[in-house]
């Protein structure tokens, strides 16, 4: 029986920690006696902390982990998977959304053979926008890692932990953790698993933020913008080199050049916009490479409470950077 490191990414979920952590607990006592589950607190707003320090002082199998400011989701779920202790990892949200009754359906999975096991809702409970954010995220995610399993990509996740030695020297501010799984394995699959409605609260990604995500995934993980560039470039060049020979034919065969202001101001427009784009694209690039070069971490734990509920250091009470 395998042991089973449960990794929760928390933010502002300080009404819905207790049931979470009560609901796993019944739920995975079938599937092993050994686990544990990590609290990552990115930083929230409201009293989450307080109920994470409170949830590990009476219960030796929750830990928590304080980041200093707030990085992401899936920056503290690579510092959750860092640090598990077990196995397997399973991946959930903070908002009831993903039922822990769920669980052993990953694990059922998991045990064919595969390493990492999604869970894809039957019938998704999010918004008209929200779905289509989502849909533009896993695009950009199936052009990062070019794998159709990138359709069926979720929060809900069942991973075996020896796939993070495949990224243990990654840095950076810009992180996806499924591009990165992708640098370990290719055996993946997905299970259809009940996805529930969110009881309290409004989800904390927002369209702009999972548009965001997907910029970063596509530009972060793959060179398709460069690509992208190139195409663009070739064809307008093309177009080019067919508009000058129009304007000799013009020339040549009837002694007269292509009349109007309104022409050649397009062709410049044309032109200058596209050096414009390609341009943005490698700056984009750059610029990324410029904060790799900072070495600036993907995250910062400013504190947390270790296996037996003690805290390990005091942590700051002061107001978190956003």
């Amino acid at each position: 029986m395998s042991t089973i490191s449960i990794v929760i990414p928390v933010f502002n979920a300080e009404a819905t920690l207790h049931e979470l952590c009560s609901a796993i607990t019944t739920e995975i006592a079938d599937a092993t006696s050994d686990f544990e589950i990590i609290l990552v607190d990115d930083c929230s707003r409201d009293g989450s902390w307080q109920v994470i320090e409170s949830l590990a002082s009476g219960n030796d199998r929750i830990r928590g982990i304080a980041l200093g400011r707030n990085f992401g989701q899936h920056n503290a779920l690579l510092c959750g998977i860092r640090s598990a202790r077990h196995e397997i990892v399973i991946t959930l949200d903070d908002d009831l959304q993903h039922p822990a009754s769920q669980i052993p359906v990953l694990l059922n999975e998991l045990a064919k053979g595969y390493d990492v096991v999604y869970g894809v809702p039957k019938a998704k409970q999010h918004g008209f926008l929200r779905n289509i954010a989502s849909r533009i995220t896993k695009l950009a995610l199936q052009g990062a890692i070019g794998m159709k399993v990138a359709r069926d990509v979720s929060a809900f996740r069942a991973v075996r932990t020896r796939l993070r030695e495949g990224f243990a020297n990654f840095q950076s501010p810009f992180v996806s953790i499924d591009v990165l799984l992708t640098w370990s394995t290719s055996k993946y699959s997905s299970v259809k698993v009940e996805h529930r409605a969110r009881a309290v609260g409004e989800s904390n990604y927002t369209l702009r933020k999972l548009i965001s995500h997907a910029f970063n995934i596509v530009t972060g993980y793959s060179a398709v913008p460069l690509k992208l560039a190139s195409i663009v470039g070739f064809t307008l060049t093309m177009f080019g080199l067919l508009i000058l020979g129009y304007v000799l034919v013009r020339y040549f065969v009837h002694g007269s050049s292509v009349p109007g202001f309104a022409f050649l101001a397009s062709i410049i427009t044309i032109f200058s916009g596209t050096q414009m784009f390609v341009m943005g694209i490698f700056g984009e690039y750059l610029a990324r490479i410029h904060f790799r070069t900072l070495n600036r971490p993907p995250y910062f734990v400013r504190g947390g409470t270790d296996i037996e509920g003690e805290l390990q250091q005091q942590t700051s009470r002061t107001t978190c950077e956003g």
